[in-house]
């Protein structure tokens, strides 16, 4: 059995299949059926709902998130607050971000409204002043095919009007609504619910929520062929778009030590199921060239929702973070029952889909050692659309110089072979070399050794080629530009 809030009363769900999700929950067993389909694969935003879970913060004790509910497990909000959109109005009074889309005429077929509500609510109630560039990452997982955007960031503008919303109580919590009179009170009653028990069965299938590195480890040993699930952001497509059946479930999300994001003297040691929206702020302090990169990987709701013990996980070739994770020569904290073992990134991925983990055994935390202040680092991520879109080409170079000298290279690149893949014969062409333009041209003409990529509907193996050493350019002729000049600061 699995206990949530749907607004502020409890619910208790149990004999389900444990591959539903929170949108066919709402829409076949609750009949709310504002909540729409548009992809079901957390891409248009249709199906935003919005999480709330407690923190410890007395004076905002409540955090929420935009999520996408056609990808996100019924299951993992077990001890949440689970907000639709029909639960935003007090009485007849609509909420301010319902009352801004009206104002501001940002709705025409009203299909993806619902969706696009749900995210100036959870926007409103994180931000407490409309600043553009927030909005538009808010937005950024949220499609409009007939409205334009335009009317709607001026309706999450808007919402932060005196007319609109009451303002005079702005804090770091945002808006203040309905949620913020009861915050203390839904507070009180998630956390009486945390510590419970949660499982979900049907049949063969089963859905169970560890609390504990330990109990988790058990499971998995017991049921070595389960399926770890985190956010569900790649997952759960395996469910919504291939109709897989998956047998047995184990949620991430509840383990504690899963959950840790410590910076250590000699490196950021991130458990597997820290969200993106929560590693965000201690990546970008360290490398600050990966704001970009981070703010395009998926939309807002993908990564509150996403892992990165998840990304590496799935193993997928066009995953963002495991490029990354190569550059900067992360290493893998692996776990099995009560044994440890580490393992480096470059040795996890074997073949397509296929890793280094033995039977049983899980990914615990990565660790990312802290860059040299003479290494030069750069990513790039090349996609069809600039935000909420799979890489055809990402690129990570970690150069270290000592003047004009190149003491090391390590270069990782996704999309360009069947893993995540350190460009080894590229890096072996840098290294000792002066950094110049001949250098850079002889690590290019190397890529040819160390890469052979498809074509594919992403793009074909010439452009991949083509493109792979164009950013080796684009990196060299970077070198001299400061951080903040790397940065996106305004998306279309």
């Amino acid at each position: 059995m699995i206990t949530f809030l749907l607004n502020d009363t409890a619910h208790q769900v149990d004999h389900i299949d444990p591959q539903t999700t929170v949108l066919d929950y709402l829409r076949d067993q609750l009949g709310k059926t504002g909540t729409k389909e548009g992809c079901a694969s957390g891409d248009c935003g249709a199906c935003t709902v919005v999480i709330a879970r407690p923190v410890d913060d007395d004076k905002n004790p409540l955090h929420y998130r935009s999520v996408n509910a056609c990808i996100t497990p019924l299951g993992s909000i077990h001890g949440q607050q689970l907000i639709t959109v029909e639960d935003l109005a007090d009485g007849a009074q609509l909420h301010p971000a319902q009352q801004a889309m009206v104002d501001e005429h940002g709705s025409q077929c009203g299909f993806c409204t619902p969706g696009f509500v749900m995210s100036l609510f959870a926007h409103g109630k994180n931000h407490s002043q409309p600043d553009r560039h927030e909005i538009l990452e808010s937005l950024g997982g949220n499609l409009c095919r007939c409205t334009g955007y335009r009317p709607i960031v001026d309706a999450a503008v808007a919402m932060y009007d005196p007319d609109t919303a009451d303002t005079a109580n702005h804090g770091v919590a945002g808006l203040t609504d309905k949620f913020s009179d009861q915050a203390a009170t839904t507070a009180a009653t998630l956390r009486a619910l945390k510590n419970q028990s949660a499982s979900l069965a049907m049949g063969d299938r089963q859905f169970f929520a560890p609390t504990s590195l330990d109990e988790l480890a058990a499971l998995k040993a017991a049921k070595p062929d389960a399926r770890l699930v985190a956010g569900g952001t790649d997952l759960s497509l395996e469910h919504t778009q291939m109709l897989k059946p998956i047998e047995t479930l184990i949620h991430t999300g509840r383990v504690p030590e899963l959950r840790q994001l410590e910076e250590l003297p000699n490196g950021l040691s991130i458990g597997a199921a820290v969200t993106y929206s929560a590693a965000m702020p201690a990546l970008v302090s360290h490398w600050p060239a990966l704001t970009e990169m981070l703010e395009r990987l998926g939309s807002k709701q993908v990564r509150n929702e996403g892992t990165i013990g998840g990304n590496i996980g799935n193993a997928s070739p066009i995953g963002d973070m495991p490029p990354v994770l190569l550059a900067l020569d992360a290493t893998l904290v692996l776990r099995r029952e009560r044994e440890t073992r580490q393992l480096a990134v470059a040795d996890f991925f074997l073949d397509y889909r296929k890793t280094a983990l033995q039977e049983g055994e899980f990914i615990e935390r990565v660790h990312i050692p802290y860059s040299s202040d003479d290494t030069l680092f750069r990513v790039y991520k090349i996609s069809k659309r600039l935000e909420d879109d799979i890489s055809a080409v990402c690129g990570a170079f970690a150069i270290t110089l000592k003047g004009d000298h190149v003491v090391e290279a390590r270069i990782g690149f996704g999309g360009m072979a069947a893993v995540p893949k350190r460009a080894a014969h590229a890096e072996a062409a840098l290294r000792g070399r002066t950094f110049d333009e001949s250098a850079i041209e002889d690590a290019i003409s190397a890529l040819s050794e160390d890469f052979a990529p498809i074509s594919d509907f992403r793009a074909s193996s010439d452009y991949r080629m083509i493109t792979a050493g164009n950013l080796f350019k684009r990196m060299y002729y970077s070198r001299s530009l400061p951080a903040s000049a790397l940065q996106v600061t305004e998306h279309a």
